[in-house]
């Protein structure tokens, strides 16, 4: 078996999380699959995957391995697509993650216009409120919401949203509105924890930064979930500004203690730059970055912080 299959093996072990996943992936019988694998661990010298009864995970060599499989094995995809048609004509799988309620509102409808320009690219869309690995887990497009923290990724800056405190009028009618982030002590809270730590929340006073300890009546881990139990009048809830956009349009939630509000949050377009050149990758970033500029919900922007138009290669990423 030539090496590149042997790679695909390997790659599809790791994605699949079996043996038997990656047979039904590849249309291989499960000894084949048993036979590259071994044949690769033969020919390299070293234990790529450690495998148990109920698992099979990369041993730290097959990490790294792993990594250079996936370089190579995009190289041979994009240097075929380039052969099967130009760059404004680009073909393949494009695998993009966004936060769910973020991905419902403002990415889908941008992918589904991609989809029908670009009808020669496949798209596999993962609506998930955690933090995708792009390169662990195969994606060549995420949308982070969130300042980056440590890896080399490839940012392309999108906008800001606001961390914002929301209640429902007929709870502050009921229980008064608080006027200091320190009386939200005596009230109902709604913690997201896609936003806010249960137990605390962050405020800023004076250009400083507040965090005030709240006692939570519901704990959540879902946007629409907690906007929910804001507008049911369950207590008071902390989202981003987009998440709650359409209730505070209609009135059911109204934004408290805005004078305490912390600094914007940014939003990124984020894929791994040896990427960059592939013609679906750079078309998707081409036709949704401008959209998404322009959208209102994404130009909260704090007096030390602005999106210059560029992008820019980051050192972190969380």
């Amino acid at each position: 078996m030539d090496r590149l299959r042997e790679m695909e093996v390997f790659v599809a072990i790791v994605d699949r999380g079996s043996f038997t996943g990656a047979s039904e992936k590849l249309g291989m019988s499960g000894p084949a699959v048993s036979r590259a694998l071994n044949s690769l661990e033969a020919r390299l010298g070293v234990q790529l995957l450690a495998r148990t009864t109920r698992s099979v995970r990369p041993t730290e060599a097959g990490m790294s391995y792993l990594d250079a499989c996936r370089r190579v094995l995009d190289a041979v995809t994009d240097a075929d697509a380039n052969v099967a048609a130009r760059q404004d004509n680009p073909v393949g799988t494009l695998t993009i993650s966004a936060p769910v309620l973020f991905g419902q509102r403002f990415i889908a409808p941008l992918v589904d216009a991609y989809a029908r320009h670009y009808p020669d690219v496949s798209v596999h869309a993962v609506y998930v409120d955690r933090t995708t690995r792009l390169l662990e887990e195969g994606m060549d497009i995420a949308i982070r919401i969130g300042h980056l923290g440590d890896s080399s990724i490839y940012a392309v800056p999108l906008g800001f949203v606001r961390r914002r405190t929301y209640a429902a009028p007929a709870y502050l009618a009921a229980h008064g509105e608080p006027v200091h982030p320190r009386q939200l002590a005596g009230h109902h809270c709604v913690s997201f924890t896609g936003v806010s730590n249960p137990l605390e929340w962050v405020f800023h006073e004076n250009g400083l930064r507040l965090p005030v300890r709240v006692q939570p009546r519901m704990i959540v881990n879902l946007a629409p979930a907690a906007v929910m139990d804001a507008v049911d009048r369950v207590g008071i809830t902390q989202l981003f500004s987009y998440q709650a956009a359409p209730e505070v349009l209609n009135g059911s939630l109204l934004p408290i203690l805005t004078g305490f509000e912390p600094e914007s949050t940014p939003v990124n377009l984020l894929h791994v730059e040896r990427r960059g050149a592939s013609g679906k990758i750079q078309a998707f970033v081409e036709f949704v970055t401008d959209t998404l500029r322009r959208n209102v919900h994404l130009q909260y922007v704090d007096r030390a912080m602005a999106v210059n138009g560029t992008a820019r290669v980051l050192d972190s990423v969380e």
